[in-house]
Formats: structure tokens, C-alpha cells, sequence
């Protein structure tokens, strides 16, 4: 079964323990958290202090997504803080092995996310490495964005790819996914989609139907 991953980059900050425990209750199975330095993607968000904040309300997985540049120097705080999961871009990083050894070494699973300029043949050594591939359906940055059909091609191939080498990373979805998009997603071998704006945008006495619908 799917797993959903809700992004507090649609939360309402000014209520944010309520906003957690309402998806941790509604049944998320991870916490998504987007972190972006106005470097590598022209928005900022957040720094370490929010995953330690996080992590101090919620039991649920904190699935870190760095979308900074470089990489390699912040690990070490993202995991201290609570992140379970940390995936970053690997073009925004000079050695991106080097990034996903270090994550491991500190007790987090490694990801790899896939900006959609970026091929799959360009991380495709990385994936016997890893335990989550965030496949980007949007260009990362913004919340809110409409979903880029294109990349559904990454992801029955990351599917397929995983089944043909007997390989166990996760396929994780980001971007404008809503109940038609998930069922897009999953039909073609997402194991996770994360939602924002579908999730938080929403009457709170819906988030529970709109995981389950989701999932």
C-alpha cells in the first residue's frame, strides 16, 4: 500500500503543533520537510530547527528533503536534529557518494532526489545505494505547483529498474500530487507520494478522508 507523506511547506505555521498532530492522527506515514537555501532553488524555507521541532511532536518518519547547495556540511546537523530520511539533489554536490555514506553513517536512510531536468542515467549508479528515490514533479521551489506529466516515465522505469535488480528503494512522488496524480503515481510504481497544498489547503476534518483517498 502507498504511503503519504504530507509537506508542512503547506502548514499553517502559525499553528503548526496542531497541524502536525492533525496528519499524524489522519494517518500520515511520514512527515515531509522541504528545505530549500535560495541558492540551489530560488526559495528559502527552513533550517534544522524545524526538524528538531518537528520531531519533537510527532512518532512519524521525518522525511527531509535538501534542496541546498553545497550538501555535504549540513548532513550531520539534519540528522542530530531527527531526520529518519534525508534526500538531496546529487548535481548540487561535488561528491555525491561521499554524501550518501555520511548519511548512513549517521543511523538516516540516503535518498536521491531527481530534479525534472535530470535524467535518470545521471543517477542510475546511485541506485543500488540508496533507500528512496524523490522523483520531482514539479521544478522544486515553490509549493503549489502544477504536476509535470512527463516525469510519470521516471517513474515506471524507477519501478521497473528496481524489480528487474531486485533492489528495495523506495519510489517517492513530489509535486502537485492530488487524488487524480496519486492514482497516476501509483499505477506506476510510486511506494510514496508526498502532498502539500492538496493536504493543507483543505478543511482539517478532511485531512483523514483525503490520506485515504490518497492512499
Amino acid at each position: 500500500m502507498v504511503k503519504i507523506a504530507p509537506s508542512i511547506l503547506s502548514a499553517n505555521f502559525s499553528n503548526l503543533k496542531e497541524e502536525i498532530t492533525l496528519v499524524d492522527q489522519a494517518g500520515a506515514d511520514y512527515i515531509h520537510i522541504d528545505i530549500m537555501d535560495g541558492h540551489y532553488v530560488p526559495n528559502i524555507t527552513f533550517g534544522p530547527n524545524i526538524v528538531k521541532t518537528v520531531n519533537q511532536l510527532t512518532d512519524k518518519i521525518l522525511d527531509v528533503h535538501l534542496m541546498i547547495s553545497p550538501v555535504m556540511s549540513f548532513i550531520e546537523n539534519f540528522a542530530k536534529a531527527g531526520a529518519d530520511i534525508i534526500s538531496f539533489h546529487p548535481e548540487a554536490e561535488t561528491e555525491p557518494l561521499k554524501v550518501i555514506n555520511l548519511i548512513k553513517k549517521l543511523n538516516c536512510k540516503a535518498g536521491i532526489a531527481i530534479h525534472p531536468n535530470v535524467k535518470i542515467s545521471e543517477i542510475e549508479n546511485y541506485l543500488n545505494l540508496i533507500d528512496i528515490v524523490v522523483v520531482m514533479t514539479v521544478v522544486p521551489g515553490f509549493e503549489g505547483q502544477i504536476f509535470i506529466n512527463d516525469q510519470i516515465a521516471k517513474i515506471s522505469f524507477l519501478s521497473n529498474y528496481k524489480n528487474e535488480n531486485k533492489l528495495n528503494f523506495e519510489i517517492e512522488v513530489d509535486g502537485g500530487i492530488n487524488e487524480k496524480t496519486g492514482r497516476i503515481c501509483r499505477e506506476n510504481g510510486a511506494d510514496v507520494l508526498v502532498a502539500g497544498s492538496y493536504i493543507y489547503n483543505s478543511n482539517s476534518t478532511k485531512y483523514k478522508n483525503i490520506i485515504e483517498n490518497l492512499r
